[in-house]
């Protein structure tokens, strides 16, 4: 009878160990991904260079293709600012292929804010960023490409 008591005992601490262990090893994963850091898109060197209504006419012309070589890959995108729409802690550059209506979207670095600031509706720009990819919708019949972590790219 002893022997048992003891026996679950031991297990029980076991027990209490590994799930401690687990703990430990789940809280330091989560904290690692939490707080992840990304290099500046714009020290980047770029994978792809291309026109803004040329790279959505490609995701029009062939959504899953142009997903598949441009999702996560870093490109600079040449075109003419359509809109800028900005929140408290961001801002948003958008670029528009009148004949579609589809457009591409650039959420800029936290560090890089202050430059985006400085675009207006009409200006030439190249900007730099990784590609979130492209979705059409339904509802609205167009395509929209995303990008993130943009920066204006040197010229």
């Amino acid at each position: 009878m002893a022997e048992t008591v003891k026996t679950r005992k031991s297990l029980m601490k076991e027990i209490l160990i590994g799930g401690l262990i687990l703990l430990l090893a789940g809280t330091g994963i989560y904290w690692y991904v939490a707080t992840e850091k990304f290099s500046d898109t714009k020290e980047r060197k770029a994978d792809f260079t291309a026109n803004a209504t040329d790279l959505i006419k490609e995701f029009i012309t062939d959504n899953k293709a142009s997903n598949a070589k441009y999702a996560e890959k870093i490109v600079v995108v040449n075109g003419i600012v359509s809109a800028t729409e900005s929140a408290d802690t961001t801002i948003n550059i958008k670029m528009t292929d009148t004949a579609s209506g589809s457009y591409i979207i650039f959420a800029f670095q936290d560090q890089h804010l202050d430059e985006a600031k400085t675009l207006k509706a009409g200006d030439s720009v190249s900007i730099k960023g990784s590609c979130s990819g492209g979705v059409y919708s339904d509802i609205l019949g167009f395509y929209s490409l995303a990008f993130k972590r943009s920066a204006l790219n040197k010229q």
